[in-house]
């Protein structure tokens, strides 16, 4: 990943990850990655890789359950147009 001198990177890889989230690469219910593979991907700390993980969950794109992983929320669908 090229990264952006003035953006921490953990912005950066939350960037990746939630359009990841929205694109359906990470299906609703699904798991995302641990913290060790975003580390491997992105070539990141494990702080940075928390810290990605929090601002998912709090932005309501991830949930975490504990002992099992951290998985993709049910994100809401747009009205039916008709």
């Amino acid at each position: 990943m090229k990264w952006e001198p003035n953006v921490p990177r953990w912005r950066q890889v939350y960037a990746v990850l939630s359009e990841r989230i929205l694109d359906g690469t990470y299906e609703p219910g699904g798991r995302l990655p641990s913290g060790t593979a975003i580390c491997d991907e992105f070539g990141i700390s494990p702080v940075t890789a928390k810290r990605v993980l929090t601002e998912l969950r709090k932005a309501g794109l991830a949930e975490m359950q504990p002992g099992i992983g951290t998985f993709v929320t049910e994100l809401p669908q747009p009205p039916a147009e008709g």
